[in-house]
C-alpha cells in the first residue's frame, strides 16, 4: 500500500478521519488546487492518481501550501479491484471525480482512449460509491456538454444540450446521462455535476499550477511557454469567427475559484437529505477572446509574444460563457478572481518552473 508523502519541513496536524473526501485525479491541475481548498476547509482529502496526466511534484506543492501531510494511493480509476481497496480502506464522506482525459483536440485523434478512460473511470467510481454507501458525489463535468450554443452564447443549466463537438465533450454528455440513470434507478446517492468553463491560472504561492504533459493543449500554458522559450510561437486557430475580434471567446475562470466551487458543492450536498442530481455552471459569466488573453499577458508581463493566425481547429466552439446565477443561489458561490489575476499567477508559475 502506498504511503502518503511526508515532509520534514512542517509539524503536521493529525487528519480528521470523519471528513474523508476521495479526490480522483487529485494531483492534476484542478484536482491539486481543490485538495488545497479542501484541507483549508477542514476536510481530509485522499488522493487517487496514477500520474499518467500529472506530476508528483504537485503533492509536495500541496503539502508546502497547507503544511499538511497528503495521503496518496497510486491507483488507476479504471482498475475496479484496486480502486475498491481504497473505498474499503477509508470511510468516505464524499467523492470528487476529476480523473479523466481532457484535451479536445487529442480526443478527436484518440476517441477510443477517451471513451475507455473517461466512461469506465466514472462507472467504477459510481459503482463503488453506491456499494460503500458514500452519499455525496461531485462529478467534474464541462461546458463542452452544451456543444455549439444556438441563438444565445450565454448558457444556463436549462440550455439545450447540442451534439458534442468532440469525443471529449461526448464523454461528459454520456457521463451525465449515466448519472441521471443511476438516480432514476433509486440509488441512495446525491450527485452534483459541476459544468465548469475554462479553468486557468495557478495558486498564488506558485507551488502548484498547470503542468501539461508534452505539448500543452490549453491556451494559457501555450502563452506562458512561448514567452519562456519552450515553444516557438502561438498559433491562433481562426481569425474569421463572428466575434469581437474574429477569434474564439471563452469564459476563463481562475482555477482557485473552481477549486472553491467544489468545496461549496460538497458542503451543499452534505446539507441535502434525499437522493438527487443537480447541474451547476461554474464560470465568471464573461467572455474573453484568444487575442485578449494574448494582449493581457503582454501587458502584465512586459514580454512580447510571437504569434500567428492559423486555420480553424476541428472541435472548437466559437463562443460560450456561463449564466452563473444558479451557482450563486444554490451554492452561495461566485468567482472572485479576474482573468488578469489568472494570467499573472500563470506567469509566476511558469517562472517558478524555469527557476527550479
Amino acid at each position: 500500500m502506498t504511503a502518503g508523502f511526508k515532509s520534514n519541513s512542517f509539524n503536521f496536524e493529525p487528519m480528521d478521519t470523519s471528513k474523508y473526501i476521495l479526490v480522483t485525479g487529485g494531483a492534476g491541475f484542478i484536482g491539486s488546487h481543490t485538495v488545497v481548498e479542501l484541507i483549508e476547509n477542514g476536510y481530509t482529502p485522499i488522493i487517487v492518481d496514477d500520474f499518467r496526466n500529472s506530476e508528483e511534484s504537485a503533492i509536495k506543492g500541496i503539502e508546502k501550501i497547507t503544511a499538511s501531510s497528503v495521503t496518496l494511493r497510486r491507483v488507476d480509476v479504471c482498475d475496479l479491484a484496486k480502486l475498491g481497496e481504497v473505498f474499503k480502506e477509508f470511510n468516505f464522506e464524499g467523492v470528487i471525480h476529476f480523473a479523466a482525459y481532457k484535451a479536445v483536440g487529442e480526443s478527436v485523434q484518440k476517441p477510443l482512449a477517451y471513451y475507455r478512460n473517461n466512461i469506465l473511470g466514472l462507472v467504477n467510481c459510481l459503482e463503488l460509491a453506491i456499494k460503500y454507501k458514500v452519499k455525496n458525489f461531485v462529478f467534474s463535468s464541462s461546458c463542452t456538454i452544451y456543444g455549439e450554443p444556438k441563438n444565445a452564447k450565454i448558457v444556463t443549466e436549462e440550455s439545450d444540450i447540442q451534439p458534442a463537438n468532440s469525443p471529449y465533450g461526448n464523454t461528459k454528455q454520456i457521463g451525465e446521462e449515466i448519472i441521471n440513470d443511476v438516480i432514476k434507478s433509486g440509488a441512495n446517492i446525491k450527485i452534483l455535476n459541476l459544468r465548469y468553463f475554462n479553468p486557468v491560472g495557478a495558486h498564488s504561492s506558485a507551488l502548484i499550477g498547470e503542468m501539461p504533459i508534452g505539448k500543452p493543449n490549453n491556451l494559457l500554458p501555450v502563452v506562458t511557454q512561448t514567452a519562456i522559450g519552450k515553444m516557438e510561437k502561438i498559433t491562433v486557430y481562426g481569425n474569421d469567427y463572428d466575434t469581437i475580434d474574429g477569434t474564439c471567446l471563452r469564459d476563463y475562470i481562475h482555477v482557485v475559484d473552481v477549486a472553491n466551487a467544489h468545496v461549496s458543492g460538497v458542503k451543499w450536498l452534505q446539507e441535502q437529505k434525499n437522493s438527487l442530481v443537480e447541474n451547476i455552471n461554474i464560470g465568471t459569466g464573461k467572455g474573453t477572446s484568444v487575442l485578449e488573453i494574448i494582449h493581457t499577458f503582454e501587458e502584465v508581463s512586459g514580454e512580447k509574444l510571437k504569434w500567428e493566425f492559423g486555420p480553424r481547429r476541428e472541435g472548437d466552439v466559437v463562443e460560450i460563457f456561463a449564466d452563473v446565477s444558479k451557482s450563486k443561489r444554490l451554492l452561495n458561490w461566485e468567482a472572485k478572481k479576474t482573468v488578469k489575476d489568472a494570467v499573472i499567477s500563470a506567469w509566476k508559475w511558469e517562472l517558478k518552473i524555469k527557476n527550479d
